[in-house]
């Protein structure tokens, strides 16, 4: 297959792929059913686990699945979002290079050289999307779409405090698109409470989510045969085995941690052991004997009361372990060693080799130790004290059959991957033309990552600070404000101490208005309203071209003291990087804040939508201009699903002309679907999407192979050689 018929195929592709998977996104989205070669059966509207059961021989098919299952294993989310995002963007390109495909060959040209340009050509789009990428996205990310940003982080206090509400809302609407609708609430719910009561401190989400998602499989237990309602959280760690003798203790226990077998051997590895007679060999057997007994009998002495063993350990140590009234667990795999060490810093318990001296310098407490039978098998529960910002507590996952324990067990695993993602902030990076160009750089901001301004709820709507406002006193606001007018190629040389630099921020409403008292104080920072002062940047209407000139600023002021955003929020240090004239590009750095959020809905591709026209209108590079249109457009075939079924006032068409209109006038911006989504996620959905299509672009040649190669063996027998 030639490269000028591979973005046909791969549009086929993808439209199948996508035909499955799409039916099942949204919280109205249906389940799916796949027979599987064995007769097994797969019910589910995860798109992950749809994608990963397909059973597909197109290559292409293959590589976008690996692309899903390489983004998936990151982030935990955004299967189904990136097969339609991927199709449209495939429709979008295969219409707009459809049209002039014979402009860059000749019609007299040969065959061999009508290819070699036809490859070139795909080659270069797969180059200006990954330009486009680095150079424009993450720019309209950091610019524009950032001042949309809310934060599952509470604005009340000055550290990173979790707020219950907003992270519940983050939670149900993760898992609708994930669980069926009779369990999502409930493990939403579950996972919730799991999250918080892991938490030792307010600030410890990030090594929580870090911990959990790394450690997953050995934190919850899946049991059959009950309804999905009996899943609940133990307290402790449960280790998925029994123990080899259990000795009762009360208070708490001393264990000790080994990985290698206490019972003495007749020969170390590289030595000889020579036994002459029968004697001889029974006065080592005595020995061996006698150093064990010793060994346990000094772990006794030192109140040791439950030993945990990587390795198998003989008869002879489980014996003597009996009668000194030690417990002992072995056979513990690498993971739950990790997991175990990671909690309570315990580290291995080393054998003396020629002492009689068994001091144990590593040694942790435990409040329990007891087995628990779930069903009809044992595991071992042990109430360790951590000794890090996670506190240890498993999830028992209750299911009738085994196939929805594994689909909980998988949507579980996914939220962790997605709130590890949260929870860290995600650089941002970029070039801008600093001469010859009508979108010129703005000043480089950096963003403190222990404090986030969150939009404040007033009367149902969201309003944001002015980002930049500096206090004269940082107990009470500034009375008197000086707002700075922006005009064409205006370079302001300072900034006095009482200025306050406005910006306008186009305000959220969320359509439900039944919101706690605390997801009012989550998602608040302040009781100041901002300066209706459009940025130029964002034009009245996005389908018209605009004849003003640019109008951004750089601020040429280094070493501005701290500021303060208005009410009670943080201080943020803000610097702004003066730029020389000529200078041909800037560099910046920025970053997308942990925490950050947007309603969902589609409110994240309406939004990258518009701001990406807007860019368009302005940009003097065809091939940027071509990119930005297709990525544009392809964003929208999210909310056309999600809207699908909608009627009347909740029809895309209506919500996607409201929407443009609450922009355009700077109004609030209304959602008709309540719940959170994760912007880092979408972000990192979005450019693994475009390296996908990027990798795909780049084929040149496919070729079918029907059957493997045969092996060619030499003739020669063994006798020969």
């Amino acid at each position: 297959m030639a490269a000028e018929g591979s973005l046909q195929a791969a549009l086929q592709v993808a439209q199948a792929l996508e035909t499955i998977v799409s039916g099942c996104v949204g919280p109205e989205g249906r389940q799916v059913l796949c027979t599987k070669p064995t007769g097994g059966v797969l019910l589910s509207r995860d798109g992950g686990r749809l994608l990963a059961a397909l059973h597909l021989e197109h290559p292409l098919a293959r590589v976008m699945v690996a692309c899903v299952s390489s983004h998936l294993r990151k982030t935990g989310d955004g299967a189904k979002t990136f097969m339609i995002f991927l199709c449209h963007l495939l429709r979008g390109l295969h219409a707009a290079t459809d049209k002039e495909k014979d402009s860059l060959i000749s019609k007299h040209s040969h065959t061999h050289g009508r290819h070699w340009k036809t490859c070139c050509r795909w080659k270069f789009i797969s180059q200006a999307l990954l330009t486009f990428q680095t150079q424009v996205l993450d720019r309209v990310v950091d610019e524009c779409l950032s001042r949309h940003f809310l934060s599952v982080f509470s604005s009340s206090t000055k550290g990173r405090r979790l707020c219950r509400s907003s992270f519940q809302l983050l939670l149900e609407a993760y898992f609708g698109g994930r669980v069926g609708r009779n369990n999502h609430s409930f493990i939403s719910q579950l996972m919730c409470d799991y999250f918080f009561q892991c938490m030792a401190c307010e600030s410890g989400c990030e090594e929580v989510s870090e911990l959990v998602d790394d450690c997953f499989v050995e934190l919850n237990i899946g049991v059959t045969g009950l309804p999905v309602s009996d899943s609940r959280i133990v307290a402790g760690l449960v280790l998925h085995r029994d123990f080899s003798v259990y000795c009762p203790a009360d208070g708490d226990i001393r264990i000790a941690f080994v990985t290698e077998t206490i019972q003495p051997l007749f020969s170390t590895s590289g030595s000889e052991f020579i036994l002459n007679s029968e004697a001889q060999f029974q006065t080592s057997q005595f020995w061996i004997m006698e150093r064990t007994k010793a060994i346990m009998k000094s772990l006794q002495s030192q109140n040791v009361k439950l030993l945990l063993s990587s390795v198998k350990q003989p008869d002879l140590v489980i014996y003597y372990a009996g009668l000194n009234g030690i417990s002992v667990v072995e056979c513990l795999s690498s993971e739950e060693i990790s997991l175990i060490q990671r909690i309570i810093g315990l580290s291995p318990f080393v054998l003396p080799q020629a002492s009689s001296q068994y001091e144990i310098s590593s040694a942790a407490l435990v409040k329990f130790c007891k087995p628990l039978i779930l069903r009809s098998k044992r595991y071992v529960h042990l109430g360790l004290i951590s000794t890090c910002s996670f506190i240890p507590h498993c999830m028992v996952l209750c299911a009738p059959v085994q196939g929805l324990v594994e689909q909980h067990e998988g949507a579980l695993h996914g939220a962790f991957k997605m709130l590890r993602q949260l929870f860290k902030d995600l650089d941002l990076s970029y070039t801008t033309q600093t001469s010859g160009q009508n979108y010129t750089s703005s000043p480089l901001t950096y963003k403190s990552r222990e404090s986030n301004q969150l939009p404040e709820i007033v009367s149902g709507s969201i309003q944001r600070p002015p980002q930049g406002t500096v206090e004269k006193n940082e107990g009470e606001l500034a009375k008197t404000h000086t707002y700075l007018k922006v005009h064409s190629n205006l370079v302001v040389p300072s900034v006095g101490s009482e200025t306050c630099i406005s910006c306008s921020t186009p305000k959220v409403t969320p359509a439900d208005t039944h919101q706690t008292d605390e997801t009012r104080r989550c998602l608040s920072a302040n009781k100041t309203r901002i300066i209706d002062d459009r940025d130029s940047f964002i034009e009245s209407d996005p389908t018209t071209e605009s004849t003003e000139e640019n109008t951004r600023v750089e601020a040429s002021y280094e070493n501005l003291s701290i500021t303060k955003m208005a009410g009670k929020g943080s201080m943020l240090p803000v610097r702004c990087k003066p730029l020389e004239m000529g200078a041909s590009q800037s560099y910046c750095f920025s970053s997308i804040p942990a925490g950050c959020v947007l309603p969902v809905g589609g409110n994240f591709e309406i939004l990258l939508h518009y701001y990406l026209l807007n860019y368009v209108k302005k940009c003097q590079q065809s091939e940027a201009t071509m990119v930005g249109m297709i990525i544009a457009n392809a964003l929208l075939g999210i909310p056309k699903i999600l809207y699908k079924s909608k009627k009347g006032n909740q029809s895309f068409p209506q919500v996607y002309v409201r929407a443009l209109h609450a922009l355009q006038t700077n109004q609030p911006m209304g959602s008709s679907q309540t719940g959170l989504e994760s912007v880092s996620g979408k972000y990192q959905l979005l450019t693994s999407v475009l390296q996908c299509l990027a990798k795909i672009l780049t084929i040149d040649l496919v070729i079918s192979i029907k059957r493997q190669p045969q092996e060619i063996y030499d003739q020669e027998s063994e006798e020969e050689l």
